[in-house]
């Protein structure tokens, strides 16, 4: 009993580490790559469930309402960033911050007026609405799984993408000399549009698959944006490889964490200390991590070879 009990969470914190790669690969994408400071990335993990949320009420289908609300999360990201972020790129990385929380009040805003102030739930179909035998008394929620499918088939297509293909040639030369790629010809404003949009999918897309599980609500990417900000250091800022590892780094401290320190502190305190404690030091592991690791590899676990 107790083995299964450790597998499960052991899948939850695959899971979580999933969602936060999903959302902290679109922002190696525009801090690591583009060297540009979103702090409304959240925000577009918000419109992704919003969007996705719509649709799917409006169509009857979830996996309608996520094929049709990823195009709208990557027009959305194009949006923006011809709207606002690339008048920042000269700027420095204040402007980057005081400019995107400046946006992440106003999507909340449009949101609030668009959806109203209520979260919306997702419904999921008859066949993601149930349970797994995974091993023989395992049970673990069927969408659970296609959370971790679909991360670990993102991860694989952004890893092509950036190694092995002339898109992620040129994302990788911009972000080492976007001057130089500028002065062989290359349209280094459109190629960083294209590089926002996917960012913002990739945010959408995590978005999209929280919100079955607890709903799109206003505000919602603005707690977890912190936490991906400290994959991506952790991992190295700008590689996908680092955000991968890092994100499911961090899944398994932070679900493991919570569900078994408390067991232990019990063994070297009373009862009543435990429970106070652990809570407490469970949401501080993942940030005592980030200090541990920075203190001997100042540039991440994976830093590009670029850098």
């Amino acid at each position: 009993m107790e083995s299964s009990i450790f597998l499960i969470q052991l899948l939850n914190g695959l899971q979580l580490g999933i969602l936060l790669f999903l959302l902290s690969a679109g922002l190696t994408l525009t801090f690591g790559i583009m060297d540009f400071v979103n702090l409304a990335h959240g925000s577009l993990y918000m419109l992704g469930a919003f969007f996705c949320a719509s649709l799917t009420l409006w169509s009857g289908s979830f996996i309608v309402g996520i094929l049709l609300a990823l195009p709208l999360a990557a027009a959305a990201g194009w949006l923006l960033e011809w709207l606002v972020v690339r008048h920042l790129y000269e700027r420095d990385h204040l402007d980057h911050v005081l400019a995107t929380f400046g946006l992440i009040l106003c999507l909340d805003t449009l949101v609030h007026i668009g959806w109203g102030p209520a979260g919306i739930a997702i419904p999921l179909p008859d066949w993601l609405n149930g349970q797994v035998e995974l091993l023989p008394g395992l049970l673990f929620p069927s969408f659970r799984l296609l959370i971790i499918a679909t991360g670990i088939v993102a991860a694989a297509g952004l890893y092509w993408m950036v190694n092995h293909t002339r898109l992620g040639m040129l994302i990788r030369a911009g972000a080492s000399n976007r001057t130089m790629v500028g002065a062989l010809g290359i349209d280094i404003k459109t190629l960083f549009s294209g590089v926002f949009a996917i960012g913002a999918a990739l945010a959408g897309l995590a978005g999209m698959l929280v919100a079955p599980i607890t709903e799109a609500s206003i505000g919602m990417g603005n707690d977890i944006i912190i936490t991906a900000f400290v994959v991506i250091i952790i991992g190295g800022i700008g590689s996908m490889k680092g955000a991968f590892v890092a994100a499911i780094l961090i899944g398994m401290i932070d679900t493991m964490g919570r569900s078994f320190l408390d067991d232990i502190f019990k063994l070297l305190m009373s009862t009543e200390a435990a429970e106070t404690a652990a809570p407490a030091i469970s949401a501080m592991l993942v940030y005592i991590m980030m200090a541990i690791i920075l203190t001997f590899r100042p540039q991440g676990l994976f830093p590009p070879k670029t850098r």
